[in-house]
């Protein structure tokens, strides 16, 4: 049974994550993890991302058009497809992910820590302040994984947009933020590879040099795609719509009403 971990490194751009994601890159050179560049859908925001990353549709589509619209998903979803296949599903991640796949409106003394819960997603950890240590989400994931031995677990850590939104795409505060991503990947995938999960690290959306995104600019729109555990050939186009049914066909869970993958897929070893 293939396990896998979705990280979403919120607000990292290609160019970025090429160059301050030292492990990564080393994983890639090494032969050991894939990478690739990524179009985001538009617009590029946080919360419509999520919800394409989530359930395989564009934002027009799925109607997350803005971070201001607040409510739960509505249809398929990849936490509820794994649900309904009997797998045990997690998030370490911020709390708008938490209104769109357990409940709407956020209430941080209610829905901070959720253990054996019922609906889509089973167990998770959620923080609310953009400056949320990574190094405590990581944590949280761990705890996750140690606590709870999830099929499927986003982790969801946040400072690398919060230092873009400071400081803008191209400063040096940026890119230390996404240095220290890189080493808390550095420390903490090793493990979880060796418990035998499939990882996919990847961004919702990418960060312009002015300190926001939302349009279709290469730095606002493309992201970086590292697969380890599986390969999908150096000349796949992968749209992001098809990430979700990626995630389904190496778990072996059917899609439902999401979009499937359609290009090749060697599961490793």
């Amino acid at each position: 049974m293939t396990k896998v971990i979705l990280i979403v490194l919120d607000g990292l751009r290609y160019d970025a994550a090429r160059s301050c994601l030292g492990y990564m890159e080393g994983l890639v050179q090494a032969g050991m993890a894939e990478v690739r560049k990524l179009t985001c859908e538009l617009p590029a925001m946080s919360r419509p991302l999520y919800e394409t990353l989530l359930t395989g549709r564009r934002p027009v589509e799925h109607g997350i058009v803005s971070n201001g619209v607040v409510r739960r998903s509505e249809g398929d979803n990849l936490f509820a497809r794994c649900r309904a296949s009997g797998k045990v599903t997690a998030a370490a991640a911020y709390h708008w992910v938490s209104e769109l796949y357990v409940s709407c409106p956020f209430d941080r003394h209610r829905d901070r820590i959720l253990v054996n819960g019922d609906g889509d997603i089973m167990h998770g950890v959620f923080y609310w302040d953009d400056h949320y240590p990574d190094s405590h989400l990581f944590a949280d994931a761990d705890w996750l994984i140690s606590s709870h031995s999830p099929d499927f677990l986003l982790l969801h850590p946040m400072n690398v947009d919060d230092a873009g939104h400071r400081h803008g795409g191209d400063s040096v505060g940026y890119r230390n933020a996404a240095r220290v991503q890189g080493d808390l990947l550095a420390r903490h995938l090793p493990g979880w590879l060796a418990l035998g999960y499939k990882v996919i690290v990847t961004a919702d959306h990418g960060m312009g040099d002015d300190g926001n995104h939302a349009g279709p600019t290469p730095q606002e729109t493309h992201v970086p795609f590292y697969a380890l555990g599986f390969r999908l050939g150096a000349e796949t186009v992968l749209p992001q719509t098809e990430i979700a049914g990626l995630i389904c066909q190496l778990m072996g869970v059917d899609a439902g009403e999401m979009p499937s993958y359609r290009g090749p897929l060697e599961i490793l070893a």
